[in-house]
């Protein structure tokens, strides 16, 4: 055999072994922390929208009577506004850390910095571990990952105001969060 065939032999090999071999595996603390986080950071953000408000959506084209076709819908589950929380979701992570429960030492990212309306109550530090700004943009980039990837799904569970959004995006939509771990604890 000659050897160039040797070498295209062997360059088709590495081209379909390696790719299989060097695949990252996600971290589920992260991914998972990350998913609930988005959830959670949304959910607080609807909630912060004032109910009685109203967007005007449809096409606004003129039927053959002369009359417009656009209809006035929520604004707080109203696909635009929703894309607009989307788009801001991921610079929170940053009120974000590592948690270690003092019982049954599984980690997560849990916020350790309250919101303005929760009165300065403080979680006990001494469980978080801050590993610096790396920490939290490990936390961002995969927050942003997740959204980039789901971002329609992540919009039409908002939208139909379903129960147990956390659960749904993060378990069964994402699968991020399928260990037994995360099955038991957040969701």
């Amino acid at each position: 055999m000659s050897p160039w065939i040797k070498q295209a032999c062997l360059f088709l090999v590495g081209l379909f072994i390696l790719p299989k071999t060097t695949e990252s595996k996600k971290d589920e603390v992260l991914y998972c922390s990350a998913c609930l986080a988005i959830a959670d950071e949304l959910n607080y953000s609807i909630s912060q929208t004032d109910p009685k408000k109203m967007i005007h959506v449809g096409g606004f084209r003129l039927k053959p009577d002369g009359s417009l076709t656009d209809k006035k819908v929520p604004l707080v589950r109203s696909e635009t506004h929703l894309t607009e929380l989307l788009e801001g979701v991921c610079n929170s992570m940053s009120d974000y850390a590592l948690y270690e429960d003092p019982v049954s030492k599984e980690k997560s990212y849990k916020r350790f910095a309250p919101r303005e309306n929760d009165g300065g109550n403080f979680p006990d530090f001494k469980h978080f571990k801050f590993d610096g700004p790396e920490s939290s943009s490990a936390l961002k980039f995969a927050c942003e990952s997740i959204v980039e990837e789901l971002e329609d799904d992540i919009i039409s569970l908002f939208a139909n105001e379903s129960d147990h959004v956390a659960k749904t995006l993060c378990s069964e939509v994402s699968g991020h969060c399928t260990s037994s771990v995360f099955q038991h604890s957040e969701l």
